[in-house]
């Protein structure tokens, strides 16, 4: 109830230009959405997913710091980092992460029976769209970068001072802010995408799989199919290329300058069914 409250203090009726009001509504959501997803009790799972990769870097790190030969072992821990990310890290954690997030937008809602005070203030319903929207972007560019910056961190310090610098000074700082920007891309797309099915989907566990056993087999599909996913085109980024197996169909990587605008504005679009599809929405908690 104070959450509706909140919001429909920051309602009132107003002679201030349609986007200056959608604007402070849009941050009046999102204030209250950051909270309860970095402080309710659905947080508590994500904070355990993003600690996973840390501790796993955390103890490889410590097994490599006792090797003889750690300052020669760049080459080697950036490919056993590029694997760990792009299996761990991207395709689990992230996938995973953005999907319990982004779909518990609303579906969590449903679930409290909290949603119609939403929709009970004077707010149009795209704004709200974008409001929750970005308040998960927050939450999850927060805690995955985190995890992502920390496993790097605790797997190159295992290498001593060659590391450190190597990451500091050398090319590993490239290979960082590559790897946090294919993050921070996988948290935009999969959120949107997350978000939608938690709006068309009263049980969305499966579709979720669904999505997960299509960017699992995307090494296999054809080069044409390939392209009607997520992970290609994060894949594509990748500063240390990870092979994909000797059954993997082999495809051109999406050169950057056509995967981050193109993942950029299949968001956009789906963010737009969001929004057509929450205007006809009507809520029966007595369905659910």
């Amino acid at each position: 109830m104070s959450a509706s409250t909140d919001v429909i203090a920051e309602m009132k009726p107003s002679r201030e230009r349609p986007w200056s009001l959608w604007a402070g509504q849009i941050a009046a959501i999102l204030r209250l959405e950051v909270r309860k997803n970095f402080m309710g009790k659905r947080a508590i799972l994500i904070y355990l997913l993003a600690a996973v990769p840390i501790l796993l870097m955390a103890a490889l790190s410590a097994e490599i710091s006792w090797q003889q030969s750690r300052n020669n072992n760049i080459g080697e821990v950036n490919i056993i980092f590029a694997n760990l990310y792009e299996g761990l890290i991207l395709r689990t954690i992230v996938f995973f992460g953005c999907a319990w997030i982004f779909m518990n937008l609303f579906r969590g809602e449903v679930v409290d029976r909290s949603l119609h005070y939403y929709f009970l203030s004077p707010l149009r319903r795209e704004v709200l769209v974008c409001g929750k929207y970005l308040s998960g972007l927050v939450a999850a560019l927060v805690l995955f970068t985190v995890m992502t910056a920390g496993s790097l961190l605790f797997l190159y310090v295992g290498l001593g001072s060659a590391g450190w610098n190597y990451l500091v000074d050398g090319p590993g700082k490239g290979q960082a802010m590559a790897y946090l920007g294919i993050t921070a891309l996988g948290c935009i797309g999969y959120g949107a995408a997350f978000l939608v099915i938690g709006l068309f989907f009263r049980n969305p566990i499966i579709p979720a799989l669904l999505i997960y056993g299509w960017e699992f087999i995307n090494f296999l599909l054809p080069p044409v199919l390939k392209k009607i996913s997520v992970i290609h085109y994060l894949h594509s980024l990748s500063p240390v290329p990870v092979p994909e197996g000797p059954f993997a169909m082999v495809a051109e990587p999406t050169p950057a300058y056509l995967s981050i605008p193109g993942l950029l504005i299949v968001t956009v679009a789906v963010l737009a069914l969001a929004s057509f599809q929450i205007r006809r929405m009507e809520i029966n908690y007595g369905g659910e």
